[in-house]
């Protein structure tokens, strides 16, 4: 049930990721959605974001290692992002960005969950891209989350994934020059 969740939100968000269709997805009998998730949609949904936060937070972290400098680094980082997009046909994104921007009264209780993933991805960010202050290392690696948020919106859009390797290209000597 975690994997379709996760699935339907990379795909639909929050919306597109309803009980009845998770269940479809899963092919879980659907009282075993609340014998295992009391709490409902929110439930599931939490869960699934946690388990897949640490996944991206791994998939950062391998993208990220074994490069020697900070311009390498960015440059594999988009380059890997670039490489999922294309993977997924463009048909699927960032489910922390998807459940953000479904986000209202009634999934307020995801936010907490949302901030984690985005804390823990700017986390590893910081530890492979050192720019030799922590203020503007976590500045440098904010940006880079923000840039591969958006290149998501418009890989998904423009069905291609130009958008990451652009950026990279772009952010990748910003980080030799900011850490200089």
């Amino acid at each position: 049930m975690l994997e379709a969740a996760i699935d339907l939100m990379r795909g639909f968000g929050l919306a597109g990721a309803g009980i009845n269709d998770i269940v479809r997805q899963s092919g879980a009998p659907k009282g075993s959605v609340y014998h295992f998730f009391p709490g409902g949609k929110l439930q599931i949904a939490g869960e699934a974001l946690a388990v897949y936060a640490g996944r991206v937070e791994a998939f950062i972290d391998e993208a990220l290692a074994g490069r020697r400098s900070n311009p390498e680094r960015v440059r594999a980082l988009f380059e890997a992002f670039a490489a999922r997009a294309e993977q997924n046909d463009f048909r699927r994104s960032c489910a922390v960005g998807t459940v953000s921007l479904d986000l209202g009264d009634d999934a307020e209780p995801l936010r907490p969950w949302l901030v984690s993933a985005l804390e823990s991805w700017l986390r590893v960010i910081e530890h492979h891209i050192d720019l030799g202050d922590a203020r503007r290392t976590r500045s440098f690696a904010s940006l880079v989350l923000t840039v591969i948020e958006g290149a998501y919106v418009r890989a998904r859009a423009e069905g291609h994934a130009r958008a990451f390797r652009e950026a990279g290209a772009w952010l990748a000597p910003l980080a030799s020059q900011a850490g200089a």
